[in-house]
């Protein structure tokens, strides 16, 4: 592919490109504009980046236990002919012990399982391709929904917890340039039972010790500790429906996943309104905001719905998110050579979150993962190095996140569901 020329700028030097007061104590470098390559953005009538904010009409998935309050559950037991205390059964079975296969179910009558398991726990997903990578510690599942929506969830041990990358919608409809699963736009909002079955699915192999790292044969007590809604879609364009995945995940066994909500981090690259409803859920989940430039002339053009909400609405939220629940706010930043990672976007970055207080943000610089066609890559290890002294050095905490999974398109941002993949799907269909 011929690689089109990079049009540069320097840093923005008037006063309304930054909020008044605020001092750029480093030059800026060349600039990288924000532009795409190898596939052509989608644009609305007034050829403004296109945001998809509502689902688009598609058959719904089959209702299923996880979709299902546990009063909900016994009702619909009793709607298919039988006792209500089966669905506490079913649920012991799901939740716990990560299983739909009626053979497994041994406690229910032999005559009523298979029907009990077909009209409570319907098929949701498909698994098309597995892969692995970090000897066999990531593993990014590839899975097909009952309508042929194809999207993707990662699986990462590290020392001390087992992470795993859910995604929350089919495709994406924030349309942000540098992100892989934003390309193709918004294909649909998965249920919550599609949500909450990739973490059964997950505990599942981890219990059959399918996930690698862990020396000992027994895994039957090992399973998915962290939750990170940062895989394909926008999870607060998708809200209740990550909600009552999140209720699901946290509320005790056998009603639902019995995890930590310290646990769970959701993500946003700045829904202002469905943070401050976050805010307001009263469930101590860790917030992300996916911010990526500290400036908005970057920003309008990084994330297209800066244009909605302005990176200081956004970061006002953020904090506001921090005094309602006590919990600390991460700040996702992934670095970009000669696009975000100057030394004074890192000083307006840092006068930004102390200009709201001290210690109420974690900032998680991430070298970009690349995606095919693109001609943007990860910044220069000095210029990362430089981009967290600087945010350390003026008080706030600041980690370079450790990526996994980018030898197999597993990493943030490279999400994607590729013609392979769909080729993939159609000989299981």
């Amino acid at each position: 592919m011929t690689e089109k020329p990079r049009t540069r700028e320097t840093r923005p030097a008037t006063a309304s490109s930054r909020p008044a007061g605020t001092t750029i104590r480093a030059t800026g470098g060349t600039q990288v504009r924000p532009a795409t390559e190898g596939w052509t953005q989608q644009k609305d009538a007034e050829g403004r980046p296109l945001l998809q904010f509502a689902s688009p009409k598609r058959g719904k998935p089959p209702v299923h236990l996880a979709d299902l309050t546990p009063a909900e559950r016994v009702d619909k037991v009793k709607e298919l002919g039988l006792p209500g205390f089966r669905a506490k059964q079913l649920s012991t079975h799901y939740f716990r012990h990560y299983t739909s296969d009626a053979a497994e179910m041994t406690d229910l009558p032999a005559g009523i399982r298979e029907e009990l398991v077909a009209g409570m726990l319907p098929p949701l997903m498909t698994e098309v391709r597995r892969l692995e990578t970090d000897r066999g510690d990531t593993i990014k599942f590839l899975w097909r929904l009952h309508d042929g929506a194809l999207v993707e969830s990662v699986l990462m041990r590290y020392p001390g917890r087992i992470t795993l990358c859910v995604s929350s919608q089919a495709g994406c409809g924030m349309n942000c340039p540098f992100c892989a699963t934003g390309q193709a736009g918004l294909t649909r909002n998965m249920s919550t039972a599609e949500i909450v079955e990739q973490i059964v699915r997950a505990n599942r192999l981890i219990a059959d010790g399918g996930l690698g790292g862990k020396k000992a044969d027994d895994h039957s007590m090992e399973r998915v500790s962290n939750i990170v809604f940062m895989g394909m879609g926008e999870p607060l364009a998708n809200y209740k429906r990550v909600m009552d995945a999140v209720r699901i995940m946290v509320a005790p066994q056998p009603d639902g996943l019995g995890m930590s909500a310290r646990g769970i981090t959701v993500s946003t690259v700045g829904l202002v309104p469905a943070i401050k409803k976050l805010a307001d859920e009263n469930i101590p989940v860790t917030f992300a905001l996916s911010l990526h430039a500290p400036d908005d002339h970057l920003r309008d053009e990084l994330i297209p719905v800066n244009s909605r909400w302005k990176v200081d609405e956004a970061l006002d939220a953020a904090y506001d998110y921090y005094a309602k629940t006590g919990r600390r706010v991460s700040i996702e930043y992934a670095l970009i050579k000669d696009m975000n990672d100057h030394a004074w976007r890192a000083d307006l970055l840092a006068e930004k979150l102390n200009q709201r207080g001290r210690g109420w943000v974690h900032v998680n610089p991430i070298p970009l993962n690349p995606t095919p066609g693109s001609i943007w890559t990860s910044s220069e290890k000095d210029v990362q190095d430089e981009f967290v002294r600087r945010l350390n050095d003026a008080g706030i905490p600041t980690t370079l996140r450790d990526t996994r999974g980018k030898e197999i398109d597993g990493a943030c941002g490279q999400l994607v569901a590729t013609t392979e993949d769909e080729a993939a799907a159609a000989a299981l269909a």
